[in-house]
């Protein structure tokens, strides 16, 4: 893919998540205060992590010499601490949201007091929080010097990392809390909200008067029905689209801990990260699938941008 094509690429994926962003912060969505909050913040946390992976990954590589006096202040160093925590940050928001629903859905006497916009933001907050404690080991973890000879290309190791046993198992820990305990968390949530709904649905049709036969709408379950498509489908793209460079990360340990396991083909690992990144550029098309409020807003504001392009072209 030529450069050209790239930055086409990045600034396509940037104004989409931007666009994710605006249109549910405006409110309009038919959504929650609360299922906003969580919905905003992980399209900013996609957009953070495309500007912080894909840009600033690759210009410091590409164009060496200009960031050499940068590695006196550990740039590089700084860098994979932001961008890590920014990719935890996603990752667990995308958790926070699937644990709002399981509340909102399983625990009735609990939803009035957790699926509250102020909780959002402190969950969010809390989240962001321990996201930035937990990758600043990132700091020392690397060197100084970006590296365009690692897969993907990124800082240099340490080479007192490679050889500790404390630093080793701090590694071996980053990569099985992000994504493998995410993984779990978001599966058992998911089988525990299904279950839920199926209960639910069973007893509030015998519940429910019938009429020739069939029962009349039920205002709730269809509620709860758009709920649990957005959540499904969200949750089911996380896991399709990581599952690769969760696999990849299991092996990485299994190696770190001295198994004689078989070493993976190099274009797996881009395969897994390459998908781990697609996650980020995927929410607008989710949104736009399951609420007919956000396909809407979306048609207003492409139909502004091209009304005003057109304006500029016959200028």
């Amino acid at each position: 893919m030529t450069n050209s094509n790239s930055l086409g690429l990045i600034a396509c994926t940037n104004y989409v998540n931007l666009v994710t962003i605006a249109i549910p912060s405006r409110g309009k969505c038919g959504l929650s205060k609360c299922v906003t909050r969580y919905l905003v913040a992980m399209a900013a946390a996609d957009l953070l992590v495309i500007i912080l992976d894909l840009i600033f990954r690759h210009i410091p590589i590409r164009y060496r010499e200009a960031f050499l006096p940068l590695y006196c202040i550990r740039a590089c160093n700084i860098h994979a601490t932001l961008l890590y925590a920014e990719t935890d940050g996603s990752v667990w928001f995308t958790v926070a949201f699937t644990f709002n629903r399981f509340v909102a859905i399983c625990c009735q006497k609990l939803k009035t007091r957790y699926c509250k916009e102020k909780t959002a933001d402190v969950v969010l907050g809390a989240v962001t929080v321990l996201s930035c404690l937990k990758d600043i080991t990132w700091y020392f973890l690397l060197s100084n010097q970006y590296s365009r000879f690692h897969s993907p290309w990124f800082c240099r190791v340490n080479t007192d990392v490679m050889s500790s046993p404390v630093w080793g198992t701090i590694g071996f820990f980053h990569s099985i809390i992000t994504p493998c305990i995410a993984f779990v968390f978001i599966l058992l949530l998911n089988v525990f909200t299904v279950r839920r709904i199926i209960v639910d649905s069973r007893a509030r049709r015998q519940l429910r008067p019938h009429s020739s036969g069939e029962s009349p709408g039920d205002p709730e379950m269809d509620n709860r029905r758009k709920s649990i498509i957005l959540l499904f489908i969200i949750s089911g793209n996380f896991i399709l689209l990581w599952s690769e460079l969760m696999v990849h990360s299991i092996w990485k340990c299994m190696w770190w801990s001295g198994s004689n396991s078989a070493i993976l083909p190099a274009f797996l690992m881009k395969m897994g990260f390459m998908f781990q990144l697609l996650s980020c550029c995927t929410n607008t098309c989710i949104y736009a699938v399951t609420q007919n409020m956000f396909r809407a807003q979306l048609m207003n504001v492409l139909k502004y941008a091209i009304t005003l392009i057109l304006k500029l072209i016959k200028q």
